[in-house]
């Protein structure tokens, strides 16, 4: 073999491991090259043990736009993410491209959390720029997890994880976060999977229960009906809020199960009160953005028996921004089928009013947040009064939520209000004490229709 040939086995060589170590789409360094780069360092420092981070940084809402506009132009972006990240980082600092849409970044000269954070911010401001694709123009906001060597981790694969931890932790909590990796975030990771199992787990063995909390007529004390409310009792961890257990399982996903799984046991119990008295139900934000939601609720109406003009479906203002005009076709589908829906906790979204123009609802629960301090402060006086007469106006039925004194309950009649809830009226409970609460209101009548 010749000098000629060998040259050209070695360029051939040299190519083939280049190409090993660079994402064929933005020409940056892949895992492979993050791998070696992490190493080197980690072996240069172990003399001098300084701390250096790594930081993963994934898309907010990415694949909307793989849908929406066809893979060139997520490819497009790509590129423009990488050649934005390469301009913004720190000198000595190295870009790979991890998987999809998440890229990683090595910062040899960041060693505290204070420094990741600035450079977090600095990321996250370059990356929220609009992105140029032709005819138009698109917006992302991007998360961050860090991970400080050595104390997220000595070795390569410890550090990565706990980068992992960190941006799986940011993207819970919205977008656009920043977290750097700490053992107490690692705990509280741990205790939220420990949480998400048992959950889990109880739905699967029937033990998420609903009670059920009255909602009346102001004038003479009348039940119209009642509310359910999800209910757990873990055998370890005792009670846990909804306001806990609700949202994780928005975050992991499992939602609709538990909501169906819900519903079923309430319509059911509704099945055994008198046939004027409705039955009032939570919807989450994930389901108003999931077309399939309103077939699902009738299906489950119609398994259990129970008419659908019986059924209050209760929707907040964020639910309906997050896809409008999803939420728009879930609202009238339901409503055709004669599901009313009322539109929960008004007054504490960012622009209620165009959401009643916007949205066609039957009725409006006012927040606990103004009904609490009616009778002390002019303020919310004014603002349940001007909600009331707003909604008379536009014919729409108002409860007001969180009444706990007869002054309460008597302003708000005064003021007009013709329906509430609250502890002055009745807490939650289940199925069986509901039934005891209506049998007295009844006057031990045959409940069960």
């Amino acid at each position: 073999m010749g000098a000629a040939d060998t040259k050209r086995l070695d360029k051939g060589q040299l190519e083939g491991e280049v190409s090993a170590y660079t994402d064929p789409l933005t020409g940056l360094g892949n895992r492979f090259r993050l791998r070696d780069k992490v190493l080197t360092l980690s072996q240069e420092r172990a003399a001098d043990p300084a701390p250096f981070t790594v930081a993963l940084v994934n898309l907010d809402g990415f694949k909307p736009i793989n849908d929406l506009f066809g893979s060139l132009a997520g490819d497009e972006i790509l590129c423009q993410v990488a050649h934005r990240l390469q301009a913004c980082i720190p000198g000595g600092a190295t870009v790979t491209r991890d998987t999809g849409d998440e890229f990683a970044v090595i910062l040899p000269l960041v060693f505290e959390a204070g420094s990741a954070e600035r450079v977090g911010h600095l990321i996250k401001d370059v990356l929220s720029a609009p992105y140029d694709l032709g005819d138009r123009n698109v917006r992302l906001s991007a998360s961050l997890g860090f991970a400080i060597h050595p104390f997220a981790g000595a070795d390569f694969d410890t550090l990565m994880k706990s980068a992992e931890t960190a941006l799986y932790r940011s993207k819970r909590r919205g977008r656009g976060q920043i977290t750097v990796y700490s053992s107490e975030i690692a705990q509280e990771m741990r205790r939220s999977t420990q949480l998400e199992q048992a959950l889990r787990n109880a739905i699967i063995n029937d033990a998420v229960d609903v009670h059920f909390q009255p909602i009346v007529a102001l004038d003479d004390g009348r039940t119209l009906g009642f509310e359910a409310l999800a209910r757990w009792i873990d055998p370890d961890m005792g009670f846990v809020s909804p306001a806990i257990f609700v949202p994780l399982a928005e975050e992991r996903g499992f939602i609709d199960t538990l909501s169906e799984t819900l519903l079923h046991k309430a319509a059911e119990a509704a099945l055994t009160w008198p046939r004027e008295l409705f039955l009032s139900f939570n919807l989450s934000s994930v389901q108003m953005t999931d077309a399939a939601t309103a077939s699902r609720t009738l299906a489950i109406l119609a398994n259990v028996g129970l008419e659908p003009s019986r059924l209050d479906l209760e929707i907040t203002e964020t639910a309906v921004m997050l896809s409008a005009v999803t939420a728009t076709n879930i609202i009238s589908e339901l409503r055709q089928a004669g599901v009313r829906i009322s539109l929960d906790d008004f007054g504490t979204g960012q622009s209620s009013l165009g959401r009643l123009r916007d949205f066609t609802f039957d009725k409006v629960k006012i927040d606990r947040a103004f009904i609490s301090a009616i009778t002390t402060d002019p303020t919310c006086e004014h603002i349940v009064r001007a909600i009331i007469t707003m909604c008379q106006g536009l014919q729409l039925e108002v409860v007001a939520e969180g009444i706990e004194t007869e002054a309460e309950a008597e302003l708000l009649r005064d003021l007009g209000c013709l329906m509430g809830q609250g502890y002055h009226f009745g807490k939650p409970v289940d199925a069986m004490a509901t039934l005891r609460y209506l049998s007295r209101q009844y006057n031990n009548m045959s409940l069960i229709q």
